[in-house]
């Protein structure tokens, strides 16, 4: 026996393996218009081994039995597309050899370029096994945080203020429900090229982990959004946010008004909301000059809410108003739409009067109170015509089209959340009334987009958002390793003739 056992170490030993940087075998995987490498490439063997690619574009092979042996491996990617062989098969065989490389290309079919990911465990892991440099000071693990929901962020102090939902940590499977942080240096001013990635410094506890930035008393999580930075009558800069406190399944039963105390890097409340009153902030606010007035807008799928760009403003609801046609007075849920002498829809800035959104719309529609035309909401896809229903969005002035851009994701399209549409318009208030799908996925939510006009580059060509990704809500419960529930970046070109401004004045 022990004659058999040292044979079978010699032989263990003697064997070809994949175990150190120098040992792997890599696959690139790069965009054949840019040659850039893209990231989430699945890279799938005939036996189900699967590797998907990090934020270089780099797959790190290192199967022990796969060395020096011919694989197929098939090759697939939300918006990137492979070709098909005779048997309709999408994907490539390689000879796998110790230390060796292949580089793949795939066609972009999405408008919009897959660059990075954001947040999370291993975003450049594969590159670290393979020997490949990489831009992060933390390539594989930054303060413990493995997966983030929905981002929040802003300019404050000169620095980028990055805040998130709820966040998954190494240690256990319950992480950060209160709003984790984060802080980045501008490109240019410290921080890197925003098409290389982004050095999160986050706010750490005792152990290391992302610390809780906005522990609001009662039960269940707290949630941010509407992060915006003001100033007092000393020009001081003041960092607020409306928050909510959420319970199960997701029902908000709390909001109201926190302010960012940068020396202790904590939310303080500042105010608790009336929870039956209409209208307050959500969503990411615009700034927009109105009738001489510098307003904030609010809104989840357009910005139809507007109040003066005060602090004292911002935390009394009674200074709301919203963009509509509702009729002032009536009970709640119980809205009518307000004519004038010739039965036109009137629209006016009002008071006390939910935002309109799609739902409502429909519902007035069902009670034929509106007729389909007379809709605010008509937003349709440049290609099909066929009408289009927002989930959320980000609005921004863009220099270089000289219009508003809007990056919104979309409800019950091809995925359940997992569509991403681009428009523009002359105001941010719209009309929104074309689009076109720029980002797609397959059975994969990519929610709760944010428009980054702080990195926008060449004037506003070059425009830059994230989003999301997740299974959650998409009835797919197959997520992918490292990249479910984080944040990705993408860039959007806007000289691309696929979205040529013309296409948007119909």
């Amino acid at each position: 026996m022990r004659n058999i056992a040292c044979l079978m170490l010699i032989a263990w030993c003697c064997a070809p393996r994949l175990s150190l940087a120098s040992d792997c075998f890599q696959i690139r995987v790069i965009d054949a218009g840019t040659k850039r490498g893209i990231p989430l490439v699945e890279l799938k063997t005939v036996n189900e081994i699967q590797y998907v690619t990090d934020s270089n574009g780099i797959a790190a092979v290192n199967e022990p039995g796969l060395v020096n042996q011919e694989v197929y491996f098939f090759i697939r990617s939300h918006g990137y597309e492979y070709p098909a062989d005779g048997f309709g098969y999408r994907g490539k065989k390689l000879k796998v050899t110790s230390g060796g490389n292949a580089v793949l290309e795939l066609k972009r079919i999405n408008v919009a370029e897959r660059l990075y990911r954001i947040t999370g465990g291993g975003i450049y892991r594969d590159s670290l096994l393979t020997g490949e440099p990489v831009p992060l000071k933390h390539p594989v693990l930054n303060a413990q945080v493995l997966g983030s929901d929905s981002v929040q962020n802003t300019l404050f102090q000169g620095r980028v203020y990055w805040f998130w939902g709820d966040t998954n940590r190494t240690s256990y499977p319950l992480g950060n429900f209160q709003v984790p942080g984060a802080v980045s240096e501008l490109p240019g001013q410290g921080g890197l090229p925003i098409e290389r990635g982004i050095n999160l410094e986050y706010f750490v506890d005792a152990s290391g982990f992302a610390s809780q930035t906005c522990p609001m008393p009662g039960a269940g999580p707290t949630w941010i959004d509407a992060l915006v930075t003001l100033k007092d009558e000393s020009g001081r800069e003041r960092l607020f946010a409306k928050y909510v406190k959420v319970k199960a399944p997701l029902t908000v039963y709390e909001r109201g008004l926190v302010e960012f105390n940068s020396e202790t890097n904590q939310f303080e409340k500042r105010k608790t909301f009336d929870f039956d009153a209409p209208l307050y902030p959500v969503g990411h606010p615009v700034r927009y000059e109105m009738e001489g007035r510098d307003y904030l807008l609010f809104g989840l799928e357009i910005p139809l809410i507007r109040v003066p760009a005060t602090m004292d403003a911002l935390g009394e609801l009674s200074e709301y108003e919203t963009y509509s046609y509702f009729q002032p007075g009536a009970k709640k849920g119980l809205w009518t739409v307000d004519r004038d002498d010739q039965g036109h829809v009137k629209y006016a800035w009002r008071k006390g009067v939910p935002p309109l959104s799609y739902e409502l719309e429909q519902m007035l529609i069902a009670e034929q109170q509106l007729r389909p035309e007379e809709a605010f909401f008509q937003f349709r896809d440049l290609k099909t015509k066929q009408r289009v229903q927002l989930h959320n969005s980000s609005v921004a002035w863009n220099a270089y089209r000289g219009k508003w851009t809007m990056i919104a994701s979309q409800k019950n399209g091809t995925s359940m959340l997992g569509e991403i549409w681009y428009s523009e318009a002359d105001s941010p208030l719209g009309p929104w009334k074309w689009g076109h799908k720029i980002v797609t996925h397959d059975r994969y939510s990519f929610y709760n987009p944010k428009q980054h006009p702080l990195f926008a580059r060449e004037n506003g060509r070059l425009i830059y958002f994230e989003g999301t990704y997740t299974t959650l809500f998409s009835g797919n419960k197959v997520k992918t390793p490292r990249y479910d529930y984080n944040q990705i970046m993408y860039r959007l070109d806007l000289s691309d003739p696929r979205i040529a401004a013309e296409q948007f004045t119909q």
